[in-house]
């Protein structure tokens, strides 16, 4: 998937601007949102037994997400960096608040909200390699190609399970996303805004 076609906007110079003051809360903030990832695909896994396709790449993705989640605690442990709580920021929040509540409609946006997160974390990969240390930017650089593959993943089945409306579904998500990231916001995160 090429996530820069996908997203309305990229991220903005001022959040890469103060991203080398916040390594730490970046890390953090990373690693929960590796462990949310696989908990959504789990959390889907468990809802839709009905759909053996879809639990089945869940699955795996689950696995990759939390290995993800593996390596950067290893990350922090090597920069002494102690995983702590981290108040979650806005962005994820802001797009499930969006989510339909029927079925089969509350599968389908989860599945384009999981498809824009990872879209975005991947844009946001790409945007870190340029201005990181060699041995995060090699690590962001990893990535890349897994979270490409998991927003697509996300996307081809909400294709799959969406009705006439998807179109309009993902523009929802996808403007929700552009005015959380181009938006102020006071709390810095992985998928914050513009930071005051």
């Amino acid at each position: 998937m090429n996530v820069n076609s996908f997203l309305l906007c990229e991220t903005p110079s001022q959040w890469l601007e103060v991203v080398c003051h916040q390594i730490p809360t970046l890390l953090i903030d990373h690693a929960n949102c590796e462990k949310k990832a696989a908990a959504t695909a789990l959390n889907l896994l468990y809802r839709y037994v009905d759909k053996p396709d879809l639990i089945l790449r869940l699955s795996k993705l689950a696995r990759e997400e939390l290995r993800h989640f593996e390596q950067v605690l290893g990350f922090m442990e090597s920069r002494n960096i102690s995983y702590q709580h981290l108040p979650p920021g806005r962005y994820a929040s802001a797009l499930h608040e969006n989510v339909r509540k029927n079925e089969p409609d509350r599968l389908v946006d989860v599945l384009l909200v999981g498809s824009v997160i990872e879209a975005r974390s991947c844009e946001r990969f790409s945007k870190l390699i340029e201005i990181l240390d060699d041995e995060l930017a090699s690590f962001y650089d990893s990535l890349l190609k897994s979270e490409s593959r998991h927003a697509g993943i996300y996307l081809d089945y909400a294709k799959r399970f969406g009705g006439a409306d998807l179109d309009q579904r993902l523009a929802v998500f996808l403007d929700i996303d552009r005015k959380l990231v181009e938006s102020p916001d006071g709390l810095f995160r992985f998928h914050s805004g513009i930071p005051y």
